[in-house]
């Protein structure tokens, strides 16, 4: 097993230095990096965008300072030169690409994931700022999706065809088929001051008194404050996870040994719990760390926004808009990394489960 986990790890610096080098690529060709958003909030253009939806003309009737940055940025007419030449050493694109990347890669190595271009702080400062939010949302959405589906999958495999297991079927595809943020929408309306019960909260993750609260006060605080998000965030997640459990314990109900053990004499209960739950639950159990950090890293953009919360999905996103290039690269290098890490501990996961699984013999 030791010599799997080396291939393993050695293999992640390829992977990851492949999935830097395809997305800075792409990014050398995307239009609108973060000097013409500069260059667009100088011209009164608000974003960069509408420099582009409007053409040259905003300095069309300005005469040109230097014709070599006409053609480099949109509408950077009428800019003096060394303006533009100043922007570009201080975002460092005065260098060529594989100079900037070598760079930036070296960095990272050093644990160096630079400043954000536009709020003057460093990136790993800017993510651990965002992370109590997606902390919040990821770990008690996928707690209570564990909680709720597991039971219920079994459940259902035991009772499969029966009035109970349709019933709870037809549930969860109609909860898997309503959009999150449209639930989110409705719970908002319902239940935070839109048109019915102000119970809820309308944004936040805590109070504005949070300090002085007490330390019982601080818990229910922050409960009151993610009910609502983390229901929209985990009302889709439970179709999957529990047809899954009900699957996998109908294909070890199946099997010769638990004929077997109910022939012995053993209880339903010995048999479901002591012998079909161990490899029923091989696949649900030792996939909950990619689960986790796919909730807790790939974030809800849109419910972040219709709550009000400030977490890795927004800010993602408002990077993207922005080009905010060191927060991009240094959220990608990292939760690119977590991710392949990730990896290598959801298949240790499957040989704790299950120590009959062996990676080494089954590459062989």
């Amino acid at each position: 097993m030791g010599a799997y986990i080396l291939r393993r790890l050695l293999l992640v610096i390829p992977t990851l230095l492949g999935i830097m080098i395809v997305n800075f690529t792409l990014v050398q060709f995307v239009p609108g990096g973060p000097i013409e958003q500069i260059i667009a909030q100088i011209e009164g253009q608000g974003d960069v965008f509408a420099g582009f939806a409007g053409g040259g003309d905003a300095g069309a009737g300005a005469e040109t300072a230097g014709g070599a940055f006409d053609d480099k940025y949109v509408g950077a007419r009428g800019l003096p030169p060394e303006f533009i030449a100043e922007l570009e050493k201080e975002f460092g694109f005065d260098k060529p690409p594989l100079e900037r990347f070598l760079g930036m890669m070296w960095n990272y190595l050093t644990l160096d994931f630079g400043e954000s271009y536009f709020r003057s702080i460093s990136v790993i400062d800017l993510v651990l700022e965002k992370m109590p939010v997606s902390i919040s949302l990821g770990l008690w959405s996928t707690l209570i999706a564990y909680l709720v589906s597991i039971p219920l999958g079994i459940r259902k495999a035991v009772r499969d065809g029966s009035r109970f297991d349709t019933w709870t079927s037809g549930m969860i595809i109609v909860a898997y088929a309503i959009p999150g943020f449209l639930f989110a929408i409705l719970l908002l309306v319902l239940f935070a001051g839109g048109s019915y019960w102000q119970i809820f909260p309308l944004r936040g993750l805590t109070s504005d008194n949070w300090d002085s609260l007490s330390l019982f006060g601080k818990i229910t605080d922050y409960f009151w404050h993610i009910a609502l998000p983390i229901i929209a965030l985990t009302i889709s997640a439970f179709a999957t996870l529990t047809l899954l459990t009900k699957n996998s314990f109908l294909d070890e109900i199946k099997k010769q040994y638990v004929m077997t053990a109910r022939a012995k004499g053993l209880s339903e209960s010995k048999v479901l719990y002591g012998h079909v739950f161990r490899n029923a639950m091989l696949i649900v159990i030792a996939g909950f760390p990619a689960v986790f950090i796919g909730v807790f890293f790939g974030g809800s953009i849109i419910i972040e926004t219709i709550f009000s919360l400030d977490g890795l999905g927004r800010l993602g996103f408002e990077a993207a808009v922005a080009r905010d290039y060191p927060v991009i690269f240094g959220t990608l290098f990292i939760f690119g990394l977590m991710g392949l890490v990730v990896g290598i501990i959801s298949d240790l996961m499957y040989v704790l489960v299950d120590p009959r699984i062996d990676f080494e013999k089954r590459e062989g």
